[in-house]
């Protein structure tokens, strides 16, 4: 792709800018409402809602989850089910759990459009509620031992820690997981055949997992190269909204939903298969952009819409080297199934490259370190560690060569086998030295229909961005001159066993060299 013309915004990572003017909105501060689970009566909280269905209705969730061993994922079924089903309070018995009609998954699916009662915060409810009984019985008998309540609020201020661990915790599930995936060393399901759609659902949980943390959404936020480039799309492109249904894919927190609404759209549909889509449905309650933005949580190739057609797909699916993951199949399956014959994709497209590197340093410290450890040799470790591609902020003045276009995406045509590739490519050569790797980086259009185009770019001496840049780090430097160019050949495909890592081989004369992003 040819470097962009003056018709080219390119986005800095400044996050100051205005809001575009807009006729219509809701009040922000209009008072949420959430429903009762046997009667109409609705509640400005999910605290005064479940305190009138133990009060009103004799049914006391928090003690049926706490009395019965369940958990949050039971707590969120329960309530689906009920909205779902309509049961009257004596008609739901709680043991022996597998004979439950609501333990099945398809009621993890919310029933009710933005159900506040969804976002309760069931684990806590239930520590305070242990911790209350303690210092009642406390109380009851009489006893003044400081060191027991010292000891009871010590635990609550241990919570949050605690709950940090468990993310971290899932984090490194998830990575061991995805390892043991490439490695072999053990299947996701051994009863199920390679690609079934039980193995994609277990790979999708640990996936999701991940997202449902409150940090990575905190990183993707502040990452104003990012979120700055979307929301000046979308912000000066007005026309491209005003009065359009919008499907954001992988919402996330909804920041490109709540972009859309305030930029005019008429209706937007957010989808987010990770819990964090509670946190969505309650910022949107927040900006008071509920009657235009609804979230939707669930896989985009399992949900339905209320509506035939949308008239523009927007979503922030890029991973490291730009296709890690394979957030963009979801995307093209959405625009196959929903876009309308005269809308868009956006970013609509995506060019991914790859440059020659001399970091010597980097190289000494990776590859020649093995050779002696401690007056041991630990070659051993050299190929496993050498076949894992690194993310990391690359120095311009490190690049030895022209950049060259490995792959271009364009969102609005391109298939999902498409983006398996191989691809042949030329580095000219600026610098006299030593190739020690390569780098891949990308960069983000917004252009179609627009009548101000919208770019960003990951490439070393840019404004960073949490997606940084992609080193395959070589195992032999390979000698090269400035003028001269450097061939070679790069292939791209999903893992066997894992889709959303990639397999990539480089070619480079004799030079052969494989990686796994995982």
């Amino acid at each position: 792709m040819a470097a962009p013309s003056d018709d080219w915004v390119e986005s800095s990572d400044s996050s100051e800018g205005e809001e575009p003017a807009t006729d219509s909105g809701t009040d922000g501060d209009q008072a949420p409402k959430v429903t009762c689970l046997f009667c109409d009566q609705t509640f400005g909280s999910s605290d005064e809602t479940l305190l009138h269905c133990s009060t009103a209705h004799d049914f006391d969730l928090l003690h049926i989850l706490k009395t019965n061993g369940l958990d949050f994922y039971d707590y969120i079924r329960i309530v689906n089910f009920i909205r779902n089903t309509g049961p009257s309070p004596r008609d739901l018995l709680f043991s022996p759990r597998e004979s439950q009609p609501w333990v099945s998954d398809r009621f993890l699916t919310s029933t009710l459009e933005d159900d506040l009662l969804l976002t309760h915060d069931v684990d806590g409810a239930l520590e305070e509620e242990e911790e209350d009984e303690a210092e009642e019985g406390i109380r009851h008998a009489g006893i003044r031992d400081e060191g027991l309540r010292a000891r009871l609020a010590e635990r609550r201020a241990e919570r949050a820690e605690q709950e940090l661990a468990r993310a971290m915790e899932d984090m490194h599930k998830m990575r061991e997981v995805m390892g043991a995936i490439v490695n072999g060393a053990a299947a996701p399901s051994r009863s199920a055949p390679r690609g079934s759609d039980e193995e994609r659902q277990q790979e999708d949980e640990a996936y999701f997992g991940s997202y449902a943390h409150f940090s990575i959404h905190e990183e993707m936020l502040k990452d104003t190269v990012r979120t700055g480039a979307y929301r000046d799309f979308i912000y000066a492109n007005p026309h491209l909204f005003r009065d359009k249904v919008v499907l954001d894919v992988g919402c996330g927190t909804g920041i490109l939903s709540l972009f859309a609404a305030r930029s005019g759209a008429r209706r937007v549909f957010a989808v987010e298969q990770s819990d964090i889509a509670y946190q969505a449905m309650d910022i949107v309650r927040q900006n008071g952009l509920q009657d235009v933005v609804t979230v939707l949580h669930g896989r985009v190739e399992d949900i339905s819409l209320p509506v035939k057609e949308v008239d523009l797909i927007v979503s922030e699916w890029m991973g490291y080297f730009l296709l890690f993951e394979s957030m963009l199949d979801s995307v093209l399956v959405a625009r196959d199934r929903w876009l309308s014959p005269r809308g868009a994709v956006y970013p609509d497209v995506c060019a991914l490259r790859l440059a020659a590197l001399c970091d010597k340093a980097s190289h000494a410290s990776r590859v020649a370190y093995w050779g002696d450890v401690y007056g041991f040799r630990m070659a051993s470790m050299l190929a496993p560690l050498l076949a894992e591609p690194s993310v990391e902020r690359v120095a311009p003045e490190s690049l030895v060569s022209e950049p060259h276009d490995v792959k271009t995406i364009d969102c609005c045509r391109d298939k999902v086998e498409s983006l398996e590739f191989t691809s042949n490519f030329s580095l000219k050569i600026t610098q006299t030295g030593s190739c020690t790797g390569l780098v891949g980086y990308f960069d983000v259009y917004f252009s179609k229909d627009c009548t101000e185009k919208v770019m960003f770019s990951t490439a070393p001496g840019c404004p960073g961005t949490h997606w940084k840049q992609t080193v395959f780090l070589l195992e032999e430097p390979i000698a090269v001159s400035a003028g001269s160019t450097l061939e070679g050949t790069i292939s791209c495909r999903k893992q066997r066993k894992d889709r959303r890592s990639l397999d990539i081989s480089l070619t480079i004369g004799s030079v052969r060299a494989r990686y796994f992003m995982q």
